[in-house]
């Protein structure tokens, strides 16, 4: 998929329906000269409400929606008759993302499953007819409740993506190349720094029709906390990913180095990733000899570690059996 069609944000302008106004009508017919008050009550107002849609991925079917109005109720009647509804606005999106409010930065709801719906602005109430209003001193009440008022502001949409696992690593680790293997996703592949513009999604297959999702993010490069390169744009999608599989090409000068600064991104963006389970996969291994892997396995950081090559397809095996393993707490 073209870089341009993956969209994580959007803002857009939102408005509830205004609740229909209560009728001050009274009853009039053939032989009931003093009929009482048979105003009905008002519709109410449509809402605006997200909703979730296990079948999107992006919020590109919302880049150039600018407004979402939700209609009006409608006014009350005679005869006690209550006017309609208005018809609800729904907003699809994929799983994992969040309705913010620009002005407090107050997250109104999240969607983590399909079909589940949240209402982001609630339409106003219909007004009280003035059969409401009857009372034994005033029989004849000629007045009727006006509908709540619409409320209208903007909203964003903001996608962090729901995987399993995450790879993070800075540009031409081998990150897309590794997802290419394990999985049917085809991310762009080429030697040269960020060839990855986009988050890219794979389905890793395990035994017995078992299954995992993995998310190759844009490389990250130092400072990128800061809003350097790519990294403070897609940053946001590790959040949800349950293991960071850090990934490091053997050629490297220092891997515990490069470690550690991906770790401090990582930290300064938010410190509660840190908290999350983390292994480190040495990539482009197919350079190296037993020799030359015993003697970087001494400086590596203290974490469950794995020599792959997507290449020659050295420890890939292993390496899906280790996620396998950390993702059902089985390790």
């Amino acid at each position: 998929m073209a870089s341009s069609n993956f969209v994580d944000y959007v803002k857009i302008y939102c408005r509830s329906g205004k609740g229909g106004a209560g009728s001050a009508h009274f009853r009039r017919e053939k032989f009931v000269p003093k009929g009482g008050p048979d105003g009905g009550d008002g519709g109410r107002g449509g809402h605006v409400i997200m909703r979730g849609n296990a079948q999107l991925w992006t919020l590109l079917h919302l880049r150039y929606t600018k407004h979402l109005f939700a209609e009006n109720g409608e006014s009350g009647g005679k005869q006690g008759s209550s006017g309609a509804g208005g018809k609800d606005i729904y907003v699809d999106v994929p799983l994992g993302t969040l309705a913010i409010n620009p002005e407090t930065g107050e997250t109104m709801g999240e969607i983590s499953e399909d079909g589940q719906e949240i209402i982001l602005i609630k339409g106003g109430r219909g007004g009280l007819g003035n059969t409401h209003f009857k009372t034994s001193t005033n029989q004849a009440p000629r007045y009727a409740q006006p509908g709540e008022d619409s409320q209208e502001f903007y909203i964003i949409l903001e996608l962090k993506l729901l995987a399993d696992v995450g790879l993070v690593g800075f540009p031409n680790a081998g990150k897309s190349t590794l997802l290419s293997v394990v999985s049917a996703a085809k991310p762009e592949i080429a030697d040269y720094p960020f060839t990855t513009l986009v988050p890219n999604l794979g389905i890793v297959e395990y035994y017995d029709y078992k299954s995992f999702v993995m998310a190759d993010i844009p490389g990250i490069i130092e400072g990128a906390s800061e809003g350097k390169g790519l990294g403070l744009r897609f940053l946001r999608h590790i959040e949800r990913n349950s293991i960071l599989l850090f990934m490091i090409p053997a050629d490297a000068d220092d891997i515990k180095k490069q470690y550690n600064v991906l770790l401090d991104e990582l930290e300064a963006y938010n410190p509660e990733l840190l908290d999350k389970e983390r292994v480190l996969a040495v990539s482009k291994s197919d350079m190296l000899d037993a020799e030359l892997k015993k003697e970087i396995k001494k400086s590596l950081p203290k974490l469950p570690f794995i020599f792959i090559s997507s290449f020659t397809g050295e420890g890939i095996k292993e390496l899906k059996d280790l996620l396998w393993l950390k993702l059902n707490n089985e390790l």
